[in-house]
């Protein structure tokens, strides 16, 4: 059974990473469209470059608090009970394997940026961070902790989230110049983070449906009825969140393009309504070529 704080913490970590994704991926590409290239990671300008891999830093060392969280103090060090390990923290120790994958991807891309003993490729950290995430897959699927009822509902949904960032990052390594795959990574880190919260607040916070509660460390509910609008009500949340999310990127693209907008941007953006507008004209003029035929047919 989770907690409300071992699901705000690391949605916070996904909801940072992520939303820093999308303001980076819309700002690289308006900036320079013809140069941009996918990144797993987005450098933070300013400070004279001092402040250039502060994301790599908030990634390694926030999975690492947590990871001392999930590992030291929740099982108060007791790890083993009559030599086996304690059962009631195996899903302690679970998020301590996922969140010891995302330190360590965290640390290879420092090492590969900062130092000449691991240059790595792009397209190779991009892999290396879908694997992290792919461990954070399994784990939310084949969870210790039984997940049933409006829970397991629940982290389905999440786990359908970790399944999109999966496919956008290894996406982004086979095609490195696409702004979609990249714009759609940051958008699935951020829904992730977002959920992560909602499911702390729904489950273990003020927002519990009605006819269900948490009680002994279970969320039950009184009845299949209960259940089904608690799944419905998780139906809505998502579907407000996704909505809300594009919105908000729409918004900021806007905003975007015309503070930092390249020329290049623009240009294209006016070649595709010129090229709409000969479409459309294109089509008026079939219409009034096979009007004009049936007007001469009836004629005869």
């Amino acid at each position: 059974m989770g907690s409300f704080g071992g699901h705000a913490v690391p949605g916070t970590l996904f909801l940072v990473v992520g939303l820093w994704h999308i303001w980076s991926a819309l700002v690289r590409y308006v900036s320079d469209p013809k140069s941009f290239r996918v990144r797993v990671w987005s450098p933070v300008p300013g400070f004279d470059g001092r402040i250039k891999y502060l994301e790599l830093y908030v990634i390694a060392i926030g999975s690492f608090i947590d990871l001392c969280i999930e590992l030291l103090y929740s099982p108060h060090f007791k790890y083993f009970v009559n030599g086996v390990l304690n059962p009631a923290h195996m899903n302690d120790f679970e998020h301590s394997g996922m969140l010891l994958m995302f330190f360590i991807f965290g640390l290879i891309a420092l090492l590969s940026e900062k130092t000449r003993f691991l240059p790595l490729p792009e397209g190779a950290l991009c892999l290396i961070a879908a694997t992290a995430f792919s461990v954070e897959y399994l784990l939310f699927y084949f969870h210790s902790t039984t997940h049933k009822g409006l829970e397991g509902y629940y982290h389905i949904i999440l786990v359908l989230l970790i399944g999109l960032c999966i496919l956008s990052t290894v996406t982004g390594a086979l095609l490195p110049t696409s702004f979609p795959v990249d714009l759609c990574g940051g958008i699935a880190l951020t829904l992730q983070g977002i959920w992560f919260y909602q499911t702390a607040f729904t489950l273990y916070g003020p927002m519990m449906p009605d006819g269900c509660q948490l009680k002994s460390d279970t969320v039950s509910c009184h009845s299949a009825d209960s259940e089904v609008r608690g799944e419905l009500l998780a139906n809505f949340q998502i579907f407000s969140i996704v909505l809300g999310v594009l919105v908000a990127v729409v918004v900021a693209y806007g905003f975007v393009a015309s503070r930092f907008g390249h020329s290049e941007v623009r240009r294209v953006h006016v070649v595709q309504d010129v090229l709409v507008d000969d479409q459309i004209r294109g089509m008026c003029r079939q219409i009034n070529s096979g009007s004009l035929f049936l007007s001469r047919e009836e004629a005869i």
